[in-house]
């Protein structure tokens, strides 16, 4: 069963702000609840379509990642559009993991 999510942002809302570069997972602590991006990682893709990017607010559990209702596919530009202090790191490898710096709209590199 499908549930409804009520999105913070309305379709009518979303403005193209990058150029078209596939789709993302995010939480819906950003896209519903409208937190923004304290952690974004890019993994291998998992369809032709698929950008790599993964958006979290930080504040998930792993209990509440584990269950797909609290997950979507978007394309990126929706994400840009909660929080575009990602965009100067969106071309960034496969294989990066950030962490915002906390009270701006930076991230660091998270080494592992």
């Amino acid at each position: 069963m499908q549930i409804k999510k009520e999105y913070r942002l309305a379709e009518d809302q979303i403005m193209q702000i990058i150029t078209p570069m596939g789709a993302c997972i995010a939480s819906d602590q950003i896209t519903v609840e409208g937190k923004l991006v304290r952690y974004m990682y890019r993994e291998e893709p998992e369809t032709e379509f698929d950008s790599e990017w993964r958006f979290f607010s930080g504040n998930e559990s792993q209990d509440y990642i584990d269950d797909p209702d609290n997950m979507a596919f978007f394309d990126v530009n929706t994400i840009v559009n909660y929080d575009k202090a990602i965009i100067p790191y969106l071309n960034l490898p496969e294989g990066t993991e950030l962490e915002r710096v906390d009270g701006s709209s930076e991230f660091k590199v998270i080494e592992g």
